[in-house]
């Protein structure tokens, strides 16, 4: 980050201190521990995961604890950290079809493989706020329901082939984390940035698509969300092994048709894929994922913010969205007397050609 000038170490050294007790807040009130955070705030966890690109529930409960609740703060403290691990491997692609799912819906099939399953959800609460959970009462546990295998509902689709084949790139996928984004991007690519991307930034994007700014009107295939086994190769043994599970959102949307007097008509894809439990930028991120499609399905570009991917992935990281909107409150004195200075002699020389 750019700073003008130097100078003023001992105000900073004091703001950080002032920082750290404001954090601490009342200091008769217990310290709310990373446990709690991880365990009771997990939707702001999972978001700061997945912005953050650093699948880690202790480090990102940690870091909303260290920013005070501010998420972007968090992501910022997150990707910092990223940048100082070192990368042993990477891992085979995540099977979501063996995913241990906690939630899973379809607003096209009423009767799917595998059955409905609800999960925890805000969909069906009254937004009416309980206060008898200032009693901190806890509830009485659940034992989650056996799901066994649940096949993707777009499967029913692509049997009878009336859905697009699902796209394919058997080139390597670029690592947004580790080299720079280059235009035009690729899909997998894309994808990448909007896993990462804002959810706020994105949800906006998606919300337009809906209101006729793209050509985006969809309909939820499947949402699941859940647990999937991570695997990685060991090439000197031949052999692939598990070494963890990771939460994944995964929404699949069925968008409007297409088709020619030679090719029968056929629904096209949206997909997106987020960590953690984040169903609503997963579905947002289909949404949009479809929208930058246009050029590949041969349709017309109508000028729609979510249809044009240089926008998109230009202004949906929040992390430089954020830096460079907050350089501008530090110091620009000697811009802004230059500045000054002009103005004054212009209305100086606009003064003398009045007269």
């Amino acid at each position: 980050m750019y700073v003008a000038v130097k100078g003023g170490e001992r105000a900073i050294e004091n703001a950080h201190a002032w920082l750290a007790e404001e954090r601490r807040g009342d200091p008769d009130l217990p310290l709310m521990s990373v446990d709690q955070i991880k365990a009771q705030m997990a939707l702001a966890v999972n978001r700061v995961m997945a912005e953050g690109s650093l699948y880690d529930p202790d480090l990102a409960a940690l870091a909303i604890r260290q920013a005070r609740g501010d998420l972007i703060e968090a992501v910022f403290l997150i990707r910092a950290y990223r940048t100082t691990l070192p990368r042993f491997g990477a891992s085979v692609p995540v099977d979501t079809g063996a995913m241990a799912v906690d939630r899973r819906v379809s607003a096209t099939f009423k009767d799917v493989p595998g059955g409905q399953v609800l999960g925890p959800t805000f969909d069906y609460t009254h937004r009416l706020l309980d206060f008898a959970d200032q009693a901190a009462v806890d509830p009485a546990p659940l034992a989650a329901p056996d799901a066994g295998a649940m096949p993707h509902v777009m499967a029913i689709l692509d049997r009878d082939g009336l859905i697009e084949p699902s796209p394919r790139d058997d080139t390597p996928a670029p690592d947004l984390t580790r080299e720079p984004l280059e235009l035009p991007a690729n899909r997998s690519l894309r994808l990448q940035a909007l896993a990462r991307a804002d959810e706020g930034f994105v949800l906006g994007l998606a919300y337009s698509t809906q209101r006729g700014y793209g050509r985006t009107h969809a309909f939820v295939g499947e949402l699941r969300i859940g647990r999937a086994p991570v695997q990685m190769h060991i090439p000197e043994l031949d052999l692939t092994i598990d070494i963890g599970e990771i939460a994944l959102t995964e929404c699949e949307t069925v968008n409007q048709f297409k088709g020619s007097r030679t090719e029968p008509a056929q629904f096209t894809r949206g997909y997106g894929l987020v960590m953690g439990q984040s169903e609503r930028k997963a579905i947002a991120v289909s949404l949009v994922d479809r929208a930058l499609r246009w050029q590949e399905l041969g349709e017309d570009f109508t000028g729609a913010p979510a249809q044009d991917q240089e926008f998109v992935l230009s202004h949906c990281d929040n992390i430089q969205a954020t830096g460079f909107l907050e350089h501008i409150k530090l110091p620009h004195y000697v811009d802004f007397q230059a500045e000054l200075e002009l103005v004054r002699r212009l209305r100086d020389d606009n003064a003398k050609d009045a007269q």
